[in-house]
C-alpha cells in the first residue's frame, strides 16, 4: 500500500541549518524503503543560496544560459530559460517569495549532490535504507498550471525503463520509460501544499525504487539538445530560421560568379 504524509513542525530554515537534524527533530521514525521528498527551497536556504538583488530580472539574467522563449503581456515579461543546471523553467528558478526584502533565492548548486548527502546522513542516523528527492515546481509544455518535479535525487531510481518488456496484452513496449521521480515529487506535493509550511513529505510503499547512492540523479532526466524537439519557442525558432536563411542566402549570392 502506498502512503504519503507530510512532516509537521518544521520551522523556518536559516543558512547553515542541518536538514537531517531538522527532519529527525519532527519525531519521524523512518523505515526501510521510505522516500523523502524535500522542497528545493529549504535546501537552498540551508545552503545559503541567497543573493542580493534589487531587481529580480538581473538575478534571472545571471542564472540564464540561454533563452528558450520570452513573451510580454500587460507590461510583464515572462522568460522561459535554461539555467546553469540545464533545467528549462520560468525565471531560471530564481525565487523572490518568502525571502528578505532585497534578496532572492537561487536553486541549490548541485541538487543531486544535496539529495545524496541527505540520503547518506539519514541512513547513517537511522539505519533505514531511505532515498531522497529534491523537488521544485515547474510549468509544463502543452499543459496549464504547474506541478512539482524532481531536480535532485539520492538513492532513488529516477526512470523506470520498461522498454523490452510487454504490456498486459503481450505487445512489446519500445519507448515506455516512466519518470517515477517526477511522479513521486508531484504526489508528495499533494500533502505538502504550497502555502502550508510543510516542505518535507515521506512516500512509503515504493521501496522497490530505493537503491544505492550511486544511482543516477535527476540531472539525467533533463532531455539533451540533440533529442529535444522543442529547443526554442515558436517565435524564437522562426527568428533563428530567418537569420540562418538570410545568412545562407547572402553567402550564396556572394559566391556567384560575376558576369
Amino acid at each position: 500500500m502506498l502512503t504519503v504524509f507530510a512532516l509537521e513542525g518544521i520551522r523556518e530554515i536559516e543558512p547553515g541549518d542541518d536538514l537531517v537534524e531538522t527532519i529527525l527533530g519532527t519525531g519521524i521514525r523512518l523505515e526501510n524503503g521510505d522516500i523523502l521528498v524535500v522542497t528545493s527551497k529549504i535546501v537552498s536556504k540551508a545552503e545559503g543560496r541567497y543573493v542580493r538583488a534589487t531587481d529580480r530580472e538581473e538575478a534571472i539574467t545571471a542564472e540564464t544560459v540561454r533563452t528558450v522563449a520570452s513573451r510580454t503581456s500587460h507590461g510583464h515579461t515572462t522568460r522561459i530559460v535554461e539555467n546553469r543546471l540545464g533545467i528549462v523553467s520560468a525565471a531560471a528558478g530564481v525565487d523572490a517569495s518568502n525571502t528578505p526584502e532585497g534578496w532572492v533565492l537561487l536553486l541549490p548548486v548541485d541538487p543531486d549532490a544535496s539529495a545524496r548527502d541527505l540520503a547518506a546522513r539519514l541512513r547513517d542516523a537511522t539505519g533505514a535504507q531511505v532515498g531522497v528527492i529534491v523537488s521544485d515546481t515547474l510549468g509544463r509544455p502543452w499543459r496549464q498550471g504547474q506541478a512539482d518535479v524532481a531536480i535532485g535525487g539520492g538513492g532513488v531510481r529516477m526512470i523506470l525503463d520498461l522498454r523490452g518488456t510487454v504490456d498486459a496484452g503481450g505487445k512489446p513496449l519500445t519507448v515506455t520509460a516512466v519518470c517515477v521521480a517526477d511522479e513521486l515529487a508531484a504526489t508528495a506535493d499533494l500533502v505538502k501544499g504550497k502555502t502550508d509550511g510543510k516542505p518535507v513529505a515521506v512516500v512509503r510503499g515504493r521501496g522497490d525504487l530505493v537503491g544505492g547512492l550511486d544511482l543516477p540523479g535527476a540531472a539525467g532526466v533533463v532531455r539533451r539538445r540533440e533529442a529535444d524537439m522543442f529547443w526554442l519557442g515558436t517565435a524564437e525558432a522562426l527568428e533563428q530560421g530567418y537569420r540562418e536563411g538570410y545568412s545562407a542566402g547572402a553567402q550564396a549570392v556572394s559566391q556567384r560568379p560575376r558576369p
